[in-house]
């Protein structure tokens, strides 16, 4: 039996919306026959976007999308993916399977793909490759309203009107892919490049800084000293990774690999409390964000597959990693401004899967499904008193658990059982509210269990087995499950 707390009167705060948010990169089929597959098409689209992927992340409410990378964003010259197709630049994408970029989907393209989103944009600049003119003229061709060369340019290309782009990174994993860089060099060159990161008219900037690559401490401390009065927020990366020569396949491995998964997830909360330990040394008033705009598993690509595209299969374990990643980001909602996963669409921890027409959506996709109405809601006061699983080198919890009130003041439960074969009691308590019905749905399977555009047969269902008793509710979370709870007072 574990035991969850609630305290409906201990509001915390807010959840912001784009911890939910998603990343796409110009690497294997994210953007090309993921997203994108051009307005002559036989696959439904509407201005070359597909109808089925647009309609399925519309679903799961994706708050943010960022582009063009990763480290394809260091290489990419924005001018190339603007104007009349025919005449675009072509390229070799060098960092991601040597294959031919043509720069069909650019500027122009991203943008219409938030408007049908009903996302925001965040745009990654190129530091690594790029000059300070290049990215600050990329500013002002998107958002100045009025006479400009660039404003012009815009307006030759079909936008007489300007966007609205808030979110700007400048560079991108500029200590590795994005330039080799120490952390002082890359902190002037920051300052250097955000000061020509102008915002124009009522398009107020939100600047990004490059932060670090999971426990590199030193890159935030030496960035926080030298650059932080600079930034709006700093980004961090951190994958679910075993070992960098040996990933491991995404489908077969046994229960001892599986635990070793989820343990290594976990450290995403250390990880976090520590950056944000040196962050509060050099920003007491708390007002430069985290960011943590990659993370994710990482395994072998599939067999058979170009190395390059790092294109992966998604299990249950990876909804696992998924649920119990997000109950960390919620907790860390005061500072915890965004978060990212690693990648929409064919690409690592794919929340969508594309094969030509066919379209599949992953045991992650489900997992932000069933958690989008943590969105915008404010945190609540959850203690969880349960025991450790796993195994003897590696060991978890066996619950996760989150809690947030929305505006309707519907109390959101999120419940993650990760254990491979065991079922569990869970006994809810709730301080300052009755519940008087409950929505309920699950996630579960096998923990190799997977969709395939064959079969799938991974999906939200409903959760019947809930004994509701007004202030304490009493359930049992399946093996290697998640559960969401809706409870209206």
């Amino acid at each position: 039996m574990s035991k969850v707390f609630i305290n409906a009167n201990e509001k915390k705060e807010t959840i912001n919306r784009n911890i939910y948010g998603h990343f796409s990169e110009h690497l294997g089929r994210c953007i090309y026959n993921g997203i994108y597959v051009g307005e002559d098409s036989n696959i439904p689209n509407v201005n070359g976007m597909r109808t089925d992927v647009v309609e399925a992340l519309k679903n799961i409410k994706i708050p943010v999308l960022r582009w063009p990378g990763g480290c394809f964003a260091d290489e990419y010259h924005w001018k190339d993916g603007i104007g009349p197709k025919e005449k675009r630049k072509k390229m070799i994408n060098t960092h991601w399977g040597g294959v031919v970029e043509d720069n069909s989907f650019g500027t122009h393209e991203f943008m219409e793909l938030c408007k049908q989103l009903e996302c925001e944009p965040y745009i990654n600049g190129n530091v690594g490759s790029g000059t300070v003119q290049e990215m600050s003229e990329w500013v002002e061709y998107l958002t100045f309203d009025g006479v400009s060369p660039m404003a012009q340019m815009r307006a030759k290309n079909g936008k007489p009107d300007p966007w609205k782009v808030k979110y700007w990174g400048v560079g991108n994993e500029n200590w590795g892919c994005g330039g080799n860089m120490h952390p002082e060099y890359y902190a002037d060159v920051y300052r250097n490049f955000a000061t020509y990161v102008r915002s124009y008219g009522e398009n107020k900037v939100y600047k990004i800084a490059c932060g670090a690559n999971d426990w590199d401490f030193d890159w935030t401390e030496k960035l926080m000293e030298i650059a932080g009065k600079y930034m709006d927020a700093l980004t961090l990366h951190f994958y679910t990774v075993h070992e960098w020569h040996n990933k491991g396949s995404a489908t077969d491995f046994d229960e001892a690999v599986y635990y070793r998964t989820i343990h290594k997830s976990l450290s995403m909360d250390e990880i976090i409390s520590s950056h944000l330990q040196i962050m509060h040394r050099f920003d007491p008033e708390h007002r430069v964000g985290l960011i943590v705009d990659e993370w994710g598993t990482w395994f072998d690509v599939e067999p058979g597959t170009n190395p390059g595209f790092l294109y992966q299969q998604n299990t249950m374990r990876d909804a696992m990693v998924a649920a119990m990643t997000l109950h960390i980001f919620n907790k860390y909602a005061g500072r915890v401004v965004m978060a990212n996963l690693a990648q929409t669409v064919n690409v690592l921890q794919a929340v969508i899967l594309t094969e030509g027409d066919k379209m599949v959506k992953t045991p992650t996709y489900h997992v932000f499904d069933m958690f989008k109405h943590h969105q915008d809601a404010r945190l609540l006061h959850c203690y969880t008193d349960t025991n450790v699983i796993g195994t003897e080198e590696h060991q978890v919890p066996h619950l996760s658990a989150c809690a947030s009130i929305d505006g309707e003041d519907i109390v959101t439960v999120t419940l993650v059982n990760p254990s491979t074969d065991r079922h569990l009691p869970v006994d809810i308590s709730l301080e300052g509210m009755n519940s008087k019905t409950i929505d309920a749905n699950i996630l579960t399977g096998a923990y190799r269990e997977y969709n395939s555009f064959d079969s799938a047969p991974l999906k939200v269902t409903n959760f019947t087995d809930i004994k509701n008793e007004g202030r304490n509710l009493k359930l049992t979370l399946p093996a290697c499950s998640v559960v969401a709870l809706r409870l209206h007072k």
